[in-house]
């Protein structure tokens, strides 16, 4: 009996070159759904509410205090307890 890789091998080198795309997205959604739903996700087209933006205004402002740069990755861990 084939081994099923091999027999994919063989398989996928006989498709044509129209079809291999087709084949590459099939695979990438198997192998990994999740970028393939954020991939495919629609673009979050809802305005920005006030209160978001002053938000963001805060956290740049923030950052900006900080000489652009935020709290460090350990740190944040312990923060959070997760150390």
């Amino acid at each position: 009996m084939t081994d099923p890789r091999q027999q994919a091998h063989q398989l996928i080198d006989q498709l044509p070159e129209t079809q291999l795309s087709a084949l590459v997205g099939l695979l990438e959604a198997i192998v990994d759904p999740v970028a393939t739903a954020l991939r495919n996700a629609p673009e979050d087209d809802e305005p920005e509410t006030g209160d978001e933006k002053q938000a963001v205004a805060e956290a740049r402002d923030w950052l900006a205090g900080r000489g652009g740069k935020g709290i460090p990755h350990e740190e944040a861990m312990r923060r959070l307890g997760l150390e």
